[in-house]
């Protein structure tokens, strides 16, 4: 099911487009660069308002400190993360020219700064890192919108919602630390871009820095959990997203990059007792300035920055609870940041999905180019670019996953998890879609998809059966059929 978006049909329409409008270097290049888009890794924007915490989410999701996170010139300007060979970041100028921009060494980390240039200058920065992830996904760092500047805000929204489709996101990851109506605004209008008239494909919320939602207190995760189902509840009756998920991405970055010295020093705080400790912890000013403690106070304040008061007092609480290594103790971290529920989300949403998101971004610039440039030969290829737009099937399940958040049914909570995982809710192999385990699927896979076939049919031609619930059941049939094709042909 994971290679059935329709690349190959996309390739020969562009292939027939070039031919319609030979002669026509605009459209032409427009074309050229839609068919490299095809070949390139899938493309995703991180987008919020101003100070929502992309840059650490970024620098959590790959593990490295590459993004700078400080108000700097840097973070005005819209960044590329892309894989490379060997580190090397580009200031691509306004005038046409570009610059190489030097990599520093800061706290332990790699970063990069512009220097003499201004985020004026700049039109984008493009980073090459060799970073496995970035091997298959491209992260676009976007600057925060409602900006007190009008460019930098520009700016962001001319990536999300370009007018001429060529240089825009396949999928996006929307931050947010409250859902305001700007926030519901703007995801509405990538919704738009993103997945055309026919509703949202790839757009997934993240409630961020979600442990200051709990004012920094061991439950605060708790606390962004019920924040997130409550967001979660707004964005369904909208349709607009995937998920909601909570993440503390400091939490979740120093986990991920947690140092031996960092460990040992937590270790001998957490040897206070946690009476004398607790008043030393009612803010990070006291906790910097506290006196008495066994900890020197610039070490205080780096693990201040890199943990925050929320990650100081998780981790103590589980250097008391036993841990005694830092893997050990920055595997629990990440645990409880929300990272790795975001990275699967974002695996089966987006990153097992990558074909068809990049196929359906191509068809939207083919629709354009077609309509802002009308040809009797074009007639036929639009046609066929409108047929692939509305009846490929993967498209079809994406929508359903959000609408089915969003439309009561008449299932059952057992009925509806199947339907959700026979459409791809829990991955796109077809041991997921069948809950089986996967060496299972060579000797009962066809047999299982045979009888989900006939389930999911039966289940939507009910007579208690709504319109919705009858149309979501006939497309997880559809989906039972494309298991038993795939596993057929195997």
């Amino acid at each position: 099911m994971n290679g059935g978006a329709p690349i190959a049909r996309v390739d020969r329409i562009i292939e027939g487009a070039h031919r319609v409008y030979f002669g026509n270097r605009a459209v032409t290049d427009r074309l050229e660069a839609g068919a490299r888009r095809l070949r390139e890794p899938l493309r995703i924007a991180l987008a919020g308002a101003l100070k929502a915490g992309k840059s650490t989410l970024l620098n959590a999701l790959v593990g490295q400190d590459i993004a700078p996170t400080d108000a700097t010139e840097c973070t005005r300007v819209v960044t590329w993360y892309r894989h490379g060979p060997t580190p090397a970041v580009t200031a691509r100028l306004t005038s046409g020219r570009s610059e190489n921009v030097p990599i520093q060494r800061a706290a332990g980390g790699l970063t990069f700064d512009l220097g003499r240039l201004t985020a004026a200058q700049v039109d984008r920065i493009d980073v090459d890192w060799p970073l496995r992830r970035l091997e298959r996904t491209t992260i676009i760092d976007t600057p925060g919108t409602g900006s007190l500047s009008k460019d930098v805000s520009v700016r962001t929204l001319r990536l999300l919602t370009p007018d001429d489709g060529s240089a825009g996101a396949d999928a996006v990851v929307y931050l947010f630390r409250s859902l305001d109506d700007a926030d519901l605004a703007l995801i509405h209008r990538i919704g738009e871009y993103v997945g055309g008239s026919g509703g949202p494909l790839g757009i997934v919320g993240v409630v961020s820095r979600a442990d200051e939602l709990g004012a920094g207190r061991p439950e605060a995760m708790h606390s962004a959990r019920a924040a997130a189902k409550d967001f979660t509840r707004e964005l369904e009756r909208t349709g607009l997203c995937q998920a909601a998920v909570p993440v503390a991405g400091l939490l979740a970055f120093t986990a991920k990059t947690l140092r031996q010295a960092e460990f040992a020093a937590l270790r001998r705080l957490a040897e206070v007792a946690p009476a004398d400790l607790e008043s030393a912890m009612l803010s990070t000013d006291r906790f910097q300035r506290a006196e008495d403690l066994p900890v020197d106070a610039a070490t205080r304040q780096h693990l201040v920055r890199r943990l925050g008061l929320f990650g100081i007092r998780m981790t103590l609480t589980r250097l008391r609870a036993g841990t005694s290594d830092a893997p050990t103790l920055a595997d629990e971290l990440i645990a409880r940041s929300g990272i790795g529920e975001l990275e699967r989300v974002i695996d089966i949403q987006f990153g097992q999905r990558a074909d068809e998101l990049k196929a359906h971004t191509a068809l939207l610039m083919l629709k354009q180019i077609f309509d802002a440039n009308p040809a009797a030969q074009a007639t036929p290829l639009g046609g066929e670019v409108a047929q692939l737009l509305a009846n490929v099937h993967g498209f079809h399940e994406l929508r359903l996953l959000s609408r089915l958040r969003s439309t009561k049914t008449v299932l059952s909570d057992d009925e509806l998890t199947d339907l959700q995982r026979m459409i791809g809710g829990q991955g796109t192999g077809p041991a997921e879609r069948l809950g089986i385990e996967p060496f299972a699927v060579a000797g009962v896979g066809q047999d299982v998809a045979l009888a989900e076939i006939r389930r999911w049919r039966a289940r939507g031609e009910h007579p208690l059966a709504d319109q919705f619930t009858a149309n979501a059941c006939m497309v997880a049939a559809r989906s039972a059929e494309g298991v038993l094709s795939e596993l057929r042909r195997r």
